[in-house]
């Protein structure tokens, strides 16, 4: 068949493991390279009751994109942009296309498809759709499913679903549930069906953005800033990442610029939009920040391109740092252990304070806390050393996601749930929607080959 599945012991190793530390070995693997390819795999898998996993860039923080069970299926072979549409707004791109050449190629035409993972040059868009992210920029445009028109889905046994977006404004059509069957698939981490195209849209490059890293001293301060600022008339942030001081050390690093020891970081952009001057939106963030005792004199500007994509490399530097820390603990059998939970954002000060505590009394080093605090969404990352702490510091995750989801939390904000975590679903969802997630599973899946191991 074409994109044949191999059993060839070197080519399953090179695709046991993705971000999350685990490592799964395959018992076979396929490479499609189109639509026909994809179908004829399902249909073999569906006759052999054989299970298949998808995978894309495998930059899955939760172990979504790894099996040890059946065949995995890479995507990245399908990685075509079909066509940018800029009259409609429209982007058709296979699966397989990364996120950072699909946004390439539309602001050739003056735009840009809005969700922006920070891994956006090592995800691809198949992946993004399979676990609903978002980023930084989120806080502004919204996760992935606002920016998905239309898909095109490969189920189990192999045939082909062709969904689109509701165009009406008004639907009483039966439940809720069904009449948007896009969003069935959105999140779904390849356990309802094998995304093969997707319609995005599109929206317009802004002129201007400024961003900036606004220096604090304490924690308690830092964060307070950014509930105030998400609160203000006046501003209004397309992004609020926050760095504590170690992952700010970790950023700062990477750019050359060492801090202060013990400085947190905001990190902010706002669109310059018609009416606003440049100099009208910066004197706005400098008076929130030295009415929050922000460190005034040590803030950093980024304007242009150029200065907004070193923002960004420093960004990413945090996790992919952690990533190299987590890897080099597993010959001892530990790896980074990150979360994804989230809350309102007026509680997330409360709410790191409150996880840190549940750190400290188990004897644990503080985690490495970073990550999209104007949606009140950090990530925490800690490296076991070993075995051992590696169990302390799951069962520290489990008492802090108790804690999270006691406050009106999520214990899953943009990474989903993979295998990684769902042990903890429970936590948030009913009985009563798991056996919904359930009954849906059995509809598009009733084989239970699709992904084994995510979410259920």
């Amino acid at each position: 068949m074409g994109g044949a599945i191999t059993a060839d012991l070197e080519v399953r190793r090179a695709y046991e493991t993705d971000a999350s530390g685990l490592h799964m070995v395959p018992d076979a693997v396929a490479r499609p390279r189109d639509e026909r390819d994809v179908g004829e795999i399902l249909r073999y898998a569906t006759t052999e009751r054989v299970p298949v996993t998808v995978a894309g860039a495998q930059s899955s923080t939760t172990g979504a994109s790894i099996t040890d069970r059946g065949v995995l299926m890479s995507m990245r072979g399908c990685d075509r942009i079909v066509d940018i549409d800029p009259v409609a707004r429209v982007a058709r791109v296979q699966a397989g296309a990364l996120v950072s050449d699909v946004k390439h190629a539309a602001a050739a035409a003056g735009l840009t498809w809005a969700p922006d993972p920070t891994s956006e040059a090592e995800s691809t868009v198949g992946g993004a759709i399979a676990c609903n992210a978002s980023g930084p920029r989120t806080l502004w445009y919204g996760p992935t499913r606002r920016h998905v028109r239309g898909l095109r889905v490969a189920l189990a046994d192999g045939r082909i679903l062709d969904v689109r977006r509701e165009q009406v404004e008004k639907n009483t059509a039966g439940y809720p549930l069904a009449q948007n069957q896009v969003d069935w698939f959105i999140g779904s981490e390849g356990t309802l069906g094998i995304v093969l195209e997707a319609d995005l849209s599109l929206v317009p490059r802004p002129d201007v953005v400024l961003g900036l890293a606004v220096p604090f001293e304490s924690e308690g301060a830092a964060l307070a800033f950014v509930a105030t600022v998400r609160d203000a008339a006046g501003l209004a942030p397309r992004c609020i990442e926050y760095f504590d001081a170690a992952a700010a050390a970790i950023a700062g690093d990477a750019d050359g610029a060492r801090l202060a020891g013990g400085t947190c970081l905001v990190y902010a952009e706002q669109v310059v939009d018609a009416g606003q001057t440049r100099d009208g939106v910066l004197d706005g963030w400098l008076a929130a920040a030295e009415s929050h005792a922000a460190r005034a004199d040590d803030i950093q500007v980024f304007e242009g391109d150029a200065a907004l994509a070193r923002a960004r490399a420093m960004r990413h530097a945090v996790p992919a740092t952690m990533n190299e820390r987590g890897a080099r603990a597993r010959a001892a059998g530990g790896r980074k252990v990150s979360t994804d939970w989230a809350v309102p954002y007026h509680a997330l000060a409360a709410a790191v304070a409150s996880v840190r505590q549940i750190a400290a009394d188990a004897g644990l080093a503080p985690a490495v806390t970073y990550g999209h605090a104007g949606n009140g969404h950090p990530h925490q990352n800690y490296i076991a050393t070993d075995g051992a702490e590696l169990e302390r510091i799951e069962d520290v995750v489990g008492r802090t996601l108790r804690q999270i989801v006691s406050v009106g939390g999520t214990i899953s904000a943009e990474h989903g749930i993979g295998k990684l975590k769902r042990r903890w679903l429970a936590l948030q969802l009913s009985p009563v929607q798991l056996d919904v997630m359930r009954a849906l599973k059995h509809a598009l899946d009733p084989l239970a080959l699709l992904a084994p191991g995510n979410i259920l």
